[in-house]
């Protein structure tokens, strides 16, 4: 009896970080999901990162602060593409990550792809923050 519960044990706690687990993507395999439809793209870094570097061309901007307030852009957002993959990237792809992990949580099929510079060494296109529609 004593064996079957730790084999439980072991299985629930293998399962659980397991669960905890975010798929990394590179720039080019991220590119091809968004360009079919499959996977959005956002951009978690903060209003003043944007506006220094440029983003990603296609990614969608949410700041993560958003993210961990009141999520007055993430709700819609999430609520308008909750059967599309998420992708995330920031600087580094810290704080991607940690928004992909609790949005797994969440149950959302999610990515982290990383930081902004690895999008624009593979020549992904980048945008100025002021030609935002």
């Amino acid at each position: 009896m004593k064996i079957n519960r730790l084999f439980a044990a072991l299985l629930i706690s293998t399962g659980l970080s397991f669960a905890a687990e975010i798929s990394k993507i590179e720039p080019s395999a991220a590119a091809a999901l968004i360009a079919e439809g499959k996977a959005v793209l956002v951009d978690v870094r903060e209003p003043a990162e944007w506006a220094e570097t440029g983003v990603v061309a296609a990614a969608t901007l949410l700041a993560k602060s958003d993210f961990d307030g009141a999520q007055t852009n993430w709700k819609p957002f999430l609520e308008k593409n909750k059967e599309r993959q998420i992708i995330l990237y920031c600087r580094s792809g810290n704080r991607s990550g940690i928004v992909a992990k609790a949005l797994a949580e969440k149950g959302f099929k999610v990515a982290n792809a990383g930081g902004f510079k690895a999008w624009a060494a593979a020549g992904q296109p980048v945008r100025k923050i002021g030609s935002q529609p």
